[in-house]
């Protein structure tokens, strides 16, 4: 640690010097103070800092935010040191993917906990590169020493850049010059691991235009020599002067886009164009991606193009008679989990990513949405799927006994502690935890957690001895954590120790495609329950579904079929009651009604469902299923209506 060196970026000296003092004294070397952007560059020149602690507003006209741009691009690692500031200023601070931020006033902990944190997750990532970087290039020989043809070699390799390139549309080609015939070679993709193979002869078909047409296009191509990106309004742009582009556009709804010249030796340049459907997929990270993949996949290229008969090098009609692409594996790792849309395949590419790391994982999601099946998929998929793998419900657990579940006790620890209890953490050695709805943590045991993934041990309650400890962190919520963290609920700290690889579940309103492919899943698993012959929805009923909000995502859809499977009296669902009445505007109250009313409404309608469940309020039979509420969205109107659990007011 006393190696690191640190740059200060501070405006006022007074804090500046607090923070060199408290820098110096836990070990690390304050190699400069720079009170401005451009004094500050100069310092990085001269003096090659391992990490900046940077302040948002400076001297002269530049802020904090312009330099942190500069050392996203250097690749060097800064942590902001402000004071609060309105929400715009922060979102932008937060759109250059700092390593943490400490707001002023800080206490010493503050700044060493951050930078702690910061350097952990710096060298997490430098791991990642690393080892990303040595498995492509073991990829990519693999896949140059295989008997497959140049096309399947190709496809391969896209394949392999997808987690860290997405994409739903990938051209390769080199520049059309007027003496080489047409070609460019096009995968689409259609599944998890299913591509469509394009060749110019199908391209020819599906855009009905000719050979010479289609070279005709490219010829006018402008293709760019660095690598670029472009989100939906850059990229409408780039099509009026690029024609080919504007044809695959128009002809398979592509949206935003990324190019990736490789060269090659005899200065021969072969361009990779990703597309997307989505307007906003591809982002500055990805241009650091590029920089990373570029040498094993320039190797790649180059091997590619000393083959006398690869079709890079653009000769004539020979184009090579292959079979068909990529066909679903048997052994698919997301066997299960039902859809096909490109937000849910993104889902897929970045478990594969991060499921052989050891990084701690955040899934971010609504509730119902499958956050647990994905942390499932993260530990099966990993080096640690023969070790345990325990689940804990951080909103379950009550407040009192947080501690022991997590930690474990000791024996007469406390009143009740007949015997010793093993918790959870010790549970999951040498595997991992999955802390399911970790926002619901009080903020005290927020603190416990922060220091079981720094120091890699525990304590049980009423123990004399710390125990160490293995396990991988896959943490899960459905609150937005930023607020949490902004109105005082969650620990910056732990934020940033967990928030390592956050994979983000899309909400099932914003994959209807998937919806057909879901109801007909769960149709057959409750029509098989409740044993009869069930053998479809009609297309009407899966229109309404189609445009229907889902508030409780995946888990809704599935409550709704089962009711539905039940009701029905044919082999065909063609009649389903949608809560439709949710979907329409507010409508202004009449004077007379008042909040009061509403709110002892609300209490009434809960407290008769937990009546008549019993006090029940998790899993089958309980009130938060009979309301077709989530557990956690029930328990947090019961606190708000202060509603107790034995349902009482």
């Amino acid at each position: 640690m006393g190696s690191k060196k640190i740059l200060i970026v501070e405006d006022e000296f007074i804090i500046a010097d607090v923070l060199s003092n408290i820098l110096e004294t836990a070990g690390y070397e304050v190699c400069g103070i720079a009170d401005s952007v451009a004094e500050a560059l100069g310092m990085i020149t001269r003096f090659k800092p391992d990490f900046v602690l940077l302040d948002i507003y400076l001297k002269g006209r530049q802020t904090g935010i312009d330099l942190a741009k500069r050392l996203g691009q250097m690749n060097i690692p800064f942590i902001y040191i402000s004071a609060n500031s309105n929400q715009k200023v922060l979102d932008d601070a937060k759109l250059t993917n700092p390593y943490g931020f400490v707001v002023k006033p800080f206490r010493e902990k503050d700044v060493l906990v951050a930078l702690d944190i910061a350097i952990y997750r710096h060298q997490n990532q430098l791991e990642q590169g690393v080892r990303q970087n040595a498995l492509l290039q073991k990829k990519a020989a693999e896949i140059l020493a295989s008997a497959q043809g140049w096309e399947q070699k190709l496809l391969q390799m896209g394949k392999t850049l997808q987690p860290y390139i997405p994409f739903e549309f990938l051209t390769v080609g080199q520049q059309q010059t007027a003496e080489q015939a047409f070609y460019e070679i096009c995968f689409l993709r259609v599944g998890f691991d299913e591509y469509q193979l394009i060749r110019p002869t199908e391209l020819m078909v599906i855009t009905n235009r000719k050979q010479n047409e289609l070279a005709a296009l490219k010829i006018a191509e402008n293709e760019s020599v660095m690598a670029t990106w472009y989100d939906e309004q850059e990229f409408n742009e780039l099509v009026k002067r690029s024609p080919l582009k504007k044809l695959l556009a128009d002809t398979y709804g592509l949206r935003s886009h990324l190019q990736l010249p490789v060269p090659a030796a005899d200065g021969k340049i072969c361009h990779f164009n990703f597309y997307s459907r989505r307007p906003d997929v591809y982002q500055p990270e990805h241009l650091a991606q590029c920089g990373n993949l570029l040498p094993p996949l320039a190797a790649f290229t180059e091997a590619m193009l000393r083959q006398a008969d690869s079709p890079l090098q653009g000769a004539g009609n020979n184009y090579a008679v292959v079979r068909e692409v990529s066909a679903r594996e048997a052994s698919n790792p997301f066997n299960g989990i039902i859809g096909n849309s490109n937000l849910l395949l993104t889902v897929f590419d970045h478990v594969m990513q991060v499921a052989p790391a050891d990084c701690s994982v955040l899934i971010l999601g609504e509730s119902g949405t499958g956050k647990e099946r994905i942390g499932e998929r993260i530990h099966a998929l990993s080096p640690r799927r023969d070790k345990p793998y325990i689940r804990i419900n951080c909103a379950a657990l009550p407040t009192t006994l947080i501690d022991s579940e997590l930690f474990g006790h000791e024996k007469g620890a406390f009143t009740g502690a007949h015997e010793r209890k093993i918790g959870k953490f010790e549970q999951a050695h040498g595997g991992t935890i999955f802390l399911d709805e970790i926002g619901e943590l009080p903020l005290e045991s927020q603190s416990k957690l922060l220091r079981v993934l720094q120091e890699k041990e525990i304590e049980r309650i009423g123990g004399r001895s710390t125990i160490k400890t293995d396990v991988r962190i896959i943490a899960a919520t459905n609150r937005n954590l930023d607020k949490e963290v902004a109105e005082g609920r969650f620990r910056l700290d732990l934020f940033y120790r967990i928030n390592v690889f956050p994979i983000h579940m899309p909400p099932l309103r914003d994959r209807i495609e998937d919806i057909p492919a879901l109801a007909d899943h769960f149709l057959k698993i409750y029509a098989r329950k409740s044993g009869k012959d069930i053998i479809g929805i009609t297309p009407a009923v899966l229109e309404s579904m189609m445009h229907y909000h889902w508030p409780g995502n995946i888990r809704e859809l599935e409550n709704m079929i089962e009711r539905n499977v039940l009701l029905t009296r044919d082999n065909l669902i063609s009649n389903m009651a949608l809560p439709t009445q949710l979907e329409q505007p507010v409508v202004a109250m009449p004077a007379t009604v008042s909040a009061i009313t509403m709110r002892d409404g609300e209490r009434a309608h809960i407290l008769a469902a937990l009546k008549k469940c019993n006090g029940k309020i998790w899993g089958e039979g309980g009130a938060a299923s009979l309301l077709n509420l989530p557990p956690t969205t029930l328990n947090s109107k019961m606190k708000k209506l202060g509603i107790r659990k034995d349902y009482g007011v």
